[in-house]
């Protein structure tokens, strides 16, 4: 297949996507390019659900484990960094495979990323230390559009729409006016029936804690703002200072994944370029990447 720009391939959490990713860069001579909000990050492997390393080692893989816990990291920091790394890739002959599940990111990179200010730390601290609901009901005043359509159990969103609608003193919205056309990428959505995904999120939580998920939570001496919100990280910071049981951690975390399986699920049925494949329960490795392989074929 010859390269005609990057290959999108998203899905949600625990769908199976590592694998399947692996399988396409050895398929299309590519290198892999993560588009996900917290396997970026140096550290937390276990939790954040990385490749293992074998799977690491079988093909380059970029933007995983490469940014200090302490720091912050959002869209416009992802952008950057992973044009650049899909640039440096098409030089050299490869295919770009980006590869994940974080929906802003994966469109920031297909439809292009609004102008918008950076980061204010002292009107973020300040934002951060305001209960969700009344972030909401600002974020409803100045800007009623967001504030429908944003995820509103996500205070890192709800953060960063109020941060730029202060800052700019325009709605966040009107800076997404851009993306209302469907862009003419490669782009693969997999999905799975709801009860086999929420069976693979059941089962791969159970793993994780028998990977010693808590003892690499417990040797976590500092993290900020940003990485603390990934899935499992305050519920396990809370068991290991006494709080509930392990048993009990454990469901939290699967209900949560649960819940954020669902919010991709809704994300990417707006995403119109993503063309669907439904993965089998028992449908082997090979027999998906064909059907991924001629979805792509189709673009």
């Amino acid at each position: 297949m010859k390269s005609k720009g990057p290959v999108y391939l998203a899905g949600p959490t625990a769908v199976g996507k590592s694998d399947l990713a692996v399988a396409l860069a050895e398929r299309l001579n590519g290198e892999i390019v993560s588009a996900d909000a917290f396997q970026v990050y140096l550290g937390m492997d276990i939790l954040t659900a990385k490749p293992d390393p074998a799977t690491l080692q079988r093909v380059p893989h970029h933007l995983i484990g490469e940014i200090p816990l302490t720091e912050s990291f959002d869209v416009a920091r992802y952008h950057a960094l992973a044009t650049q790394r899909i640039a440096a890739i098409s030089e050299r002959g490869s295919t770009p495979i980006v590869v994940g599940g974080t929906g802003l990111y994966l469109r920031a990179l297909t439809q292009g990323l609004a102008e918008l200010p950076a980061p204010d730390e002292a009107l973020r601290a300040d934002l951060t230390a305001q209960p969700l609901e009344q972030l909401l009901r600002r974020l409803d005043e100045l800007d009623p559009d967001a504030a429908q359509r944003i995820d509103r159990k996500n205070p890192r969103r709800v953060i960063r729409a109020l941060e730029v609608c202060l800052l700019t003193g325009r709605p966040f919205s009107s800076f997404r006016e851009q993306w209302e056309q469907a862009p003419e990428v490669r782009a693969v959505f997999v999905n799975r029936n709801r009860d086999d995904l929420y069976r693979r999120i059941e089962e791969r939580t159970v793993a994780m804690f028998g990977a010693g998920v808590v003892e690499e939570v417990r040797a976590i001496q500092e993290i900020g703002s940003t990485a603390a919100q990934a899935i499992g990280y305050r519920d396990i910071r809370a068991f290991i200072d006494g709080e509930g049981t392990s048993a009990e951690c454990l469901a939290r975390i699967q209900q949560q994944t649960r819940n954020y399986a669902k919010r991709q699920l809704t994300w990417f049925r707006k995403e119109r370029h993503f063309q669907t494949v439904e993965l089998g329960t028992k449908e082997l490795l090979d027999a998906a990447l064909e059907r991924v392989v001629a979805a792509i074929g189709k673009f």
